[in-house]
């Protein structure tokens, strides 16, 4: 009768120490739960960026209605466009810099957008080690999207590793959002559209 009392009162123990440690920890995660997420920071948008394997300087921002430095437009589209200088941080040429800049809050038909050099409208060029160029970022857009004044494009970077987990070589990896630049955004007259974009 004694043990049965006894064993049923070191059940009721565990069964309460259980329960509340279940509350602690559930509230614990609940509490962490309600943090704020991490916002990126807001970039400059009039000095150069450090992003990974690329160091880059947001020039300007533009709505186009007709092909922009030699990327053409399907009838009915309008581009948006993105002039930024870029120069290769690394020690060979590449051109990993699509997903450098994403505009945010616009439906982008095509995903990626096309890039050019604005001096002599190349597509996707490799840039060189230390050579700094200014690039056109164009992202076709449907005709009646609505582009805001202001607008405000996410920066993505990337980390160094010098042995990756699966290789063992060195690389680029883990894409991440570096931060936020905001640039007004024109809409150019036919008379200023890009003198290559003929």
């Amino acid at each position: 009768m004694f043990k049965t009392a006894r064993s049923r009162f070191q059940t009721w123990i565990t069964a309460g120490a259980g329960t509340i440690a279940a509350l602690f920890v559930a509230g614990l995660m609940g509490a962490f739960g309600a943090l704020p997420a991490h916002v990126p920071p807001r970039l400059p948008a009039d000095a150069a960026i450090d992003a990974g394997r690329w160091r880059v300087k947001p020039v300007r921002a533009y709505v186009s209605r007709a092909k922009v430095y030699g990327v053409p437009l399907k009838p009915g589209q309008k581009a948006l466009v993105l002039e930024a200088d870029m120069t290769n941080r690394t020690a060979q040429s590449d051109k990993a810099y699509f997903n450098v800049f994403t505009p945010d809050g616009l439906a982008l038909p095509d995903g990626l957008p096309m890039v050019a050099l604005t001096r002599d409208s190349t597509l996707t060029p490799e840039l060189h080690p230390g050579m700094t160029e200014r690039m056109a970022y164009v992202w076709p857009l449907a005709g009646d999207t609505a582009v805001p004044a202001s607008l405000n494009f996410g920066v993505t970077a990337e980390i160094f590793k010098p042995r990756d987990n699966l290789y063992g070589m060195p690389g680029w990896f883990n894409p991440y959002r570096l931060g936020t630049v905001t640039l007004p955004v024109a809409e150019l007259p036919v008379t200023d559209w890009p003198a290559n974009g003929s």
